[in-house]
Protein backbone atom coordinates (compact mmCIF):
# COMPACT_ATOMS: atom_id res chain seq x y z
CA UNK A 1 0.00 0.00 0.00
CA UNK A 2 1.42 3.41 -0.85
CA UNK A 3 1.95 6.69 1.18
CA UNK A 4 -1.03 7.70 -0.29
CA UNK A 5 -3.35 5.46 0.37
CA UNK A 6 -2.39 5.39 4.33
CA UNK A 7 -2.58 9.32 4.55
CA UNK A 8 -6.35 8.61 2.74
CA UNK A 9 -7.11 6.43 5.50
CA UNK A 10 -5.83 8.80 8.17
CA UNK A 11 -6.86 12.13 7.17
CA UNK A 12 -10.02 11.16 4.85
CA UNK A 13 -12.04 13.35 7.00
CA UNK A 14 -9.94 16.68 6.78
CA UNK A 15 -9.79 16.58 3.10
CA UNK A 16 -11.88 19.11 1.40
CA UNK A 17 -14.16 17.88 -1.28
CA UNK A 18 -14.55 19.74 -3.96
CA UNK A 19 -12.02 21.87 -3.23
CA UNK A 20 -12.25 22.95 -7.48
CA UNK A 21 -15.78 24.02 -7.02
CA UNK A 22 -14.49 26.64 -4.04
CA UNK A 23 -11.67 28.33 -5.91
CA UNK A 24 -13.43 28.49 -8.96
CA UNK A 25 -16.24 30.25 -6.96
CA UNK A 26 -13.89 32.67 -5.56
CA UNK A 27 -11.91 33.07 -8.49
CA UNK A 28 -15.41 34.24 -9.70
CA UNK A 29 -16.21 35.98 -7.08
CA UNK A 30 -13.17 38.49 -7.18
CA UNK A 31 -13.44 38.67 -11.11
CA UNK A 32 -16.68 39.79 -10.28
CA UNK A 33 -15.54 42.44 -7.74
CA UNK A 34 -12.69 43.47 -9.80
CA UNK A 35 -14.82 44.53 -12.58
CA UNK A 36 -17.50 46.74 -10.29
CA UNK A 37 -14.55 48.35 -8.51
CA UNK A 38 -12.29 50.06 -11.33
CA UNK A 39 -8.80 50.70 -9.99
CA UNK A 40 -8.39 53.87 -8.84
CA UNK A 41 -5.58 56.41 -9.74
CA UNK A 42 -2.34 55.32 -7.83
CA UNK A 43 -4.08 52.86 -6.04
CA UNK A 44 -4.24 49.60 -8.20
CA UNK A 45 -6.49 47.75 -8.39
CA UNK A 46 -8.68 45.50 -5.81
CA UNK A 47 -6.89 42.34 -6.70
CA UNK A 48 -3.63 43.26 -5.49
CA UNK A 49 -4.72 43.06 -1.84
CA UNK A 50 -4.63 39.74 -2.75
CA UNK A 51 -1.51 38.66 -4.37
CA UNK A 52 1.32 36.72 -2.57
CA UNK A 53 3.24 39.62 -1.48
CA UNK A 54 5.97 38.45 0.81
CA UNK A 55 7.25 42.28 1.98
CA UNK A 56 3.56 42.40 3.29
CA UNK A 57 3.01 39.33 4.94
CA UNK A 58 6.23 39.84 6.85
CA UNK A 59 4.60 43.38 7.98
CA UNK A 60 1.05 41.59 9.06
CA UNK A 61 -0.67 41.07 6.04
CA UNK A 62 -0.78 37.09 6.74
CA UNK A 63 -3.90 36.32 4.44
CA UNK A 64 -2.32 36.87 1.06
CA UNK A 65 -0.95 33.17 1.86
CA UNK A 66 -4.07 31.77 0.95
CA UNK A 67 -5.87 34.54 -0.76
CA UNK A 68 -3.70 34.29 -3.60
CA UNK A 69 -4.98 31.29 -4.62
CA UNK A 70 -8.64 32.99 -5.37
CA UNK A 71 -7.25 35.24 -7.68
CA UNK A 72 -9.29 35.25 -11.34
CA UNK A 73 -6.92 34.34 -14.65
CA UNK A 74 -6.80 38.00 -15.80
CA UNK A 75 -9.43 40.92 -15.63
CA UNK A 76 -10.99 40.08 -19.17
CA UNK A 77 -14.24 38.67 -20.08
CA UNK A 78 -11.92 35.43 -21.34
CA UNK A 79 -11.03 34.86 -17.57
CA UNK A 80 -14.46 33.64 -17.16
CA UNK A 81 -13.68 30.59 -19.57
CA UNK A 82 -10.50 29.95 -17.72
CA UNK A 83 -12.19 29.51 -14.53
CA UNK A 84 -14.67 27.65 -16.61
CA UNK A 85 -11.93 25.01 -17.72
CA UNK A 86 -10.15 25.12 -14.04
CA UNK A 87 -13.36 23.80 -12.67
CA UNK A 88 -14.03 21.29 -15.46
CA UNK A 89 -10.53 19.80 -15.03
CA UNK A 90 -9.94 20.09 -11.76
CA UNK A 91 -13.24 18.20 -10.94
CA UNK A 92 -12.16 15.50 -13.48
CA UNK A 93 -8.96 14.88 -11.59
CA UNK A 94 -10.45 15.01 -8.24
CA UNK A 95 -12.78 12.33 -9.64
CA UNK A 96 -9.78 10.04 -10.69
CA UNK A 97 -7.94 10.37 -8.23
CA UNK A 98 -9.97 11.01 -5.15
CA UNK A 99 -10.32 13.75 -2.96
CA UNK A 100 -7.20 12.79 -0.70
CA UNK A 101 -4.91 12.70 -3.81
CA UNK A 102 -6.33 16.10 -5.76
CA UNK A 103 -6.14 17.44 -2.40
CA UNK A 104 -2.11 16.66 -1.85
CA UNK A 105 -1.79 17.42 -5.31
CA UNK A 106 -2.90 21.56 -4.98
CA UNK A 107 -1.37 21.59 -1.79
CA UNK A 108 2.20 20.80 -3.37
CA UNK A 109 1.67 23.59 -5.49
CA UNK A 110 0.45 26.16 -3.35
CA UNK A 111 3.21 25.35 -0.85
CA UNK A 112 5.80 25.34 -3.60
CA UNK A 113 5.28 28.72 -4.82
CA UNK A 114 4.86 30.16 -1.55
CA UNK A 115 8.72 29.11 -0.93
CA UNK A 116 9.40 30.02 -3.95
CA UNK A 117 7.93 33.14 -3.52
CA UNK A 118 10.16 33.91 0.26
CA UNK A 119 13.33 32.20 -1.73
CA UNK A 120 12.93 34.80 -4.35
CA UNK A 121 15.42 37.86 -4.10
CA UNK A 122 12.37 40.59 -5.32
CA UNK A 123 9.72 38.13 -3.44
CA UNK A 124 7.05 38.50 -5.53
CA UNK A 125 4.27 39.38 -5.96
CA UNK A 126 3.25 35.99 -7.12
CA UNK A 127 -0.27 34.37 -8.51
CA UNK A 128 -1.91 30.89 -8.55
CA UNK A 129 -1.12 31.00 -12.58
CA UNK A 130 1.22 28.54 -12.33
CA UNK A 131 -0.97 26.24 -9.69
CA UNK A 132 -3.44 26.05 -12.02
CA UNK A 133 -1.27 25.23 -14.96
CA UNK A 134 0.14 22.16 -13.22
CA UNK A 135 -3.53 21.32 -12.73
CA UNK A 136 -3.94 21.63 -17.09
CA UNK A 137 -1.23 19.42 -17.05
CA UNK A 138 -2.13 17.32 -15.28
CA UNK A 139 -5.58 16.52 -16.80
CA UNK A 140 -3.59 16.80 -20.72
CA UNK A 141 -1.75 13.94 -19.19
CA UNK A 142 -4.29 11.65 -18.41
CA UNK A 143 -6.89 13.20 -21.25
CA UNK A 144 -4.52 13.27 -23.93
CA UNK A 145 -7.36 13.15 -26.17
CA UNK A 146 -10.05 15.55 -24.81
CA UNK A 147 -11.03 17.96 -27.53
CA UNK A 148 -11.87 22.22 -27.01
CA UNK A 149 -13.21 24.38 -29.71
CA UNK A 150 -11.34 27.27 -30.17
CA UNK A 151 -14.01 30.07 -30.91
CA UNK A 152 -16.54 27.49 -30.01
CA UNK A 153 -15.56 25.93 -34.20
CA UNK A 154 -12.56 25.03 -34.24
CA UNK A 155 -11.75 21.21 -32.44
CA UNK A 156 -8.30 20.83 -31.30
CA UNK A 157 -6.88 18.02 -28.66
CA UNK A 158 -5.77 19.64 -25.77
CA UNK A 159 -2.43 17.62 -25.37
CA UNK A 160 -1.58 19.98 -28.41
CA UNK A 161 -2.15 23.03 -25.97
CA UNK A 162 -0.24 21.19 -23.25
CA UNK A 163 2.68 20.54 -25.73
CA UNK A 164 2.58 24.37 -26.26
CA UNK A 165 2.51 25.11 -22.54
CA UNK A 166 5.63 22.59 -22.41
CA UNK A 167 7.81 24.46 -24.81
CA UNK A 168 6.72 27.68 -23.35
CA UNK A 169 8.43 26.02 -20.20
CA UNK A 170 11.50 25.27 -21.51
CA UNK A 171 11.82 28.09 -23.71
CA UNK A 172 10.69 29.68 -19.83
CA UNK A 173 13.93 27.93 -18.27
CA UNK A 174 16.30 28.58 -20.77
CA UNK A 175 16.25 31.96 -21.55
CA UNK A 176 13.50 33.55 -18.18
CA UNK A 177 14.76 35.31 -15.47
CA UNK A 178 15.55 33.30 -11.90
CA UNK A 179 12.04 34.95 -10.97
CA UNK A 180 10.64 32.69 -13.64
CA UNK A 181 12.42 30.04 -13.76
CA UNK A 182 11.40 29.35 -9.63
CA UNK A 183 7.97 29.35 -10.52
CA UNK A 184 7.70 27.29 -13.13
CA UNK A 185 9.58 24.95 -11.15
CA UNK A 186 7.33 24.80 -8.40
CA UNK A 187 4.21 24.36 -10.71
CA UNK A 188 6.19 21.43 -11.71
CA UNK A 189 7.20 19.48 -8.60
CA UNK A 190 3.90 18.15 -7.86
CA UNK A 191 3.44 16.69 -11.82
CA UNK A 192 6.99 15.10 -11.18
CA UNK A 193 5.97 13.62 -8.10
CA UNK A 194 2.67 11.86 -9.34
CA UNK A 195 3.56 11.20 -12.79
CA UNK A 196 7.78 11.16 -13.10
CA UNK A 197 8.40 7.62 -12.61
CA UNK A 198 5.30 6.54 -15.37
CA UNK A 199 6.88 8.97 -17.48
CA UNK A 200 10.23 7.60 -16.82
CA UNK A 201 9.05 4.07 -17.83
CA UNK A 202 6.94 5.29 -20.55
CA UNK A 203 10.33 6.69 -22.34
CA UNK A 204 12.38 3.58 -21.34
CA UNK A 205 9.78 1.35 -23.32
CA UNK A 206 9.69 3.37 -26.37
CA UNK A 207 13.53 3.29 -26.18
CA UNK A 208 13.16 -0.15 -26.34
CA UNK A 209 10.77 0.45 -29.59
CA UNK A 210 12.90 2.41 -31.35
CA UNK A 211 16.04 0.41 -30.90
CA UNK A 212 13.91 -2.54 -31.95
CA UNK A 213 12.71 -0.84 -35.29
CA UNK A 214 15.80 0.70 -35.92
CA UNK A 215 17.44 -2.95 -36.19
CA UNK A 216 14.85 -4.04 -38.46
CA UNK A 217 15.43 -1.60 -40.56
CA UNK A 218 19.23 -2.08 -40.35
CA UNK A 219 19.46 -5.83 -40.65
CA UNK A 220 16.12 -5.98 -43.03
CA UNK A 221 14.59 -9.39 -43.50
CA UNK A 222 17.57 -11.83 -43.04
CA UNK A 223 17.38 -15.39 -44.71
CA UNK A 224 17.32 -18.24 -42.52
CA UNK A 225 20.06 -20.65 -44.34
CA UNK A 226 23.45 -19.47 -44.98
CA UNK A 227 26.12 -21.37 -46.66
CA UNK A 228 29.28 -20.31 -44.76
CA UNK A 229 31.54 -20.96 -47.67
CA UNK A 230 29.81 -19.12 -50.54
CA UNK A 231 27.37 -17.31 -49.21
CA UNK A 232 24.62 -18.53 -50.89
CA UNK A 233 20.81 -18.68 -49.14
CA UNK A 234 17.59 -20.41 -50.00
CA UNK A 235 16.36 -17.34 -51.88
CA UNK A 236 19.11 -17.44 -54.18
CA UNK A 237 18.51 -21.79 -54.71
CA UNK A 238 14.90 -22.27 -53.04
CA UNK A 239 15.41 -25.80 -53.76
CA UNK A 240 19.16 -26.24 -52.15
CA UNK A 241 19.26 -28.57 -49.27
CA UNK A 242 21.33 -26.81 -46.51
CA UNK A 243 22.94 -29.08 -43.72
CA UNK A 244 25.43 -28.61 -40.54
CA UNK A 245 28.41 -30.39 -40.51
CA UNK A 246 28.54 -32.71 -37.78
CA UNK A 247 32.45 -32.84 -37.64
CA UNK A 248 32.86 -28.97 -37.38
CA UNK A 249 32.92 -28.54 -33.74
CA UNK A 250 33.66 -24.73 -33.50
CA UNK A 251 29.81 -23.93 -33.27
CA UNK A 252 26.61 -24.07 -35.55
CA UNK A 253 27.76 -23.76 -39.40
CA UNK A 254 25.56 -24.44 -42.16
CA UNK A 255 26.73 -25.24 -46.35
CA UNK A 256 25.36 -25.27 -49.34
CA UNK A 257 25.11 -29.17 -50.49
CA UNK A 258 28.42 -28.46 -53.33
CA UNK A 259 30.37 -27.41 -49.95
CA UNK A 260 29.08 -29.30 -47.24
CA UNK A 261 31.50 -32.57 -48.00
CA UNK A 262 34.56 -30.01 -50.01
CA UNK A 263 35.60 -28.18 -46.87
CA UNK A 264 37.55 -27.34 -43.88
CA UNK A 265 36.25 -28.88 -40.73
CA UNK A 266 36.93 -26.21 -38.12
CA UNK A 267 37.08 -26.93 -34.56
CA UNK A 268 37.86 -25.27 -31.09
CA UNK A 269 41.27 -24.01 -30.31
CA UNK A 270 42.72 -25.88 -27.07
Amino acid sequence: MSLLDHLERRLRRFTIPNLTGYLAGFQGALWVLAAIMPPRLGAGTVLDGFQLVPAKVMQGEVWRLVTFVFLPPGDSIWAIFGIYLFWLMGTALEGHWGTLRYNVYVLISVLATIAAAFLLPNGGPATNTFIDTSVFLAFAYLYPNFTLSIYFILPIRIKWFALLAWLSYAVTLAVGDWSDRAYVLASLCNFLLYFGRDIFWRMRFRKRQMETAFRKVTEGDLPFHNCVICGLTERDEPTEDFRICSKCDAGTFEYCGQHLRNHEHRVKES
